[in-house]
């Protein structure tokens, strides 16, 4: 496809257009491409202008961007599955961090012979401390006459 973009000015001072080719879509890098659509997506520059600057048509362009525009949901579908992956870790993470914390607490009022827990900490979390001291005096009596 031949467009008529730049001009030429002939001895007689008249000026004739010359006919530039179209960038073949086939030679623009996959990279090329989204860096493109990517411009025209987030608004950084019009599809018309991008079609100039670029020398490239604007059927093509709005091409690249159907085609492109699944390969960008299907790669925020991936981010968001690795990010729920990462967030599942840190969940695990930060439960064992409140075990072990919650363990440190019932070993200190043991020692102490105080229930600070009660005091000092939200009711939910004394509760859950409560639970807890409950379930290790048992294992604690069950490996008494087990043993």
């Amino acid at each position: 496809m031949l467009t008529l973009i730049s001009t030429k000015t002939d001895r007689y001072g008249v000026r004739e257009q010359q006919p530039q080719p179209k960038k073949d879509c086939t030679k623009c890098s996959f990279e090329f491409k989204t860096f493109v659509i990517d411009q025209i997506n987030n608004y950084q520059i019009s599809l018309n202008f991008a079609g100039k600057k670029h020398n490239i048509s604007r059927s093509t362009l709005d091409y690249w961007r159907r085609k492109l525009s699944n390969y960008g949901s299907k790669n925020k579908a991936m981010s968001l599955e690795q990010e729920n992956r990462k967030l599942r870790e840190r969940i695990g993470e930060l439960e064992f961090v409140k075990d072990f914390q919650q363990d440190l607490i019932v070993e200190f009022e043991k020692v102490t012979g105080k229930e600070l827990s009660k005091k000092f900490l939200p009711e939910h979390l004394s509760d859950e401390i409560q639970k807890k001291k409950q379930r290790l005096s048992k294992q604690s009596i069950s490996i008494r006459y087990s043993g």
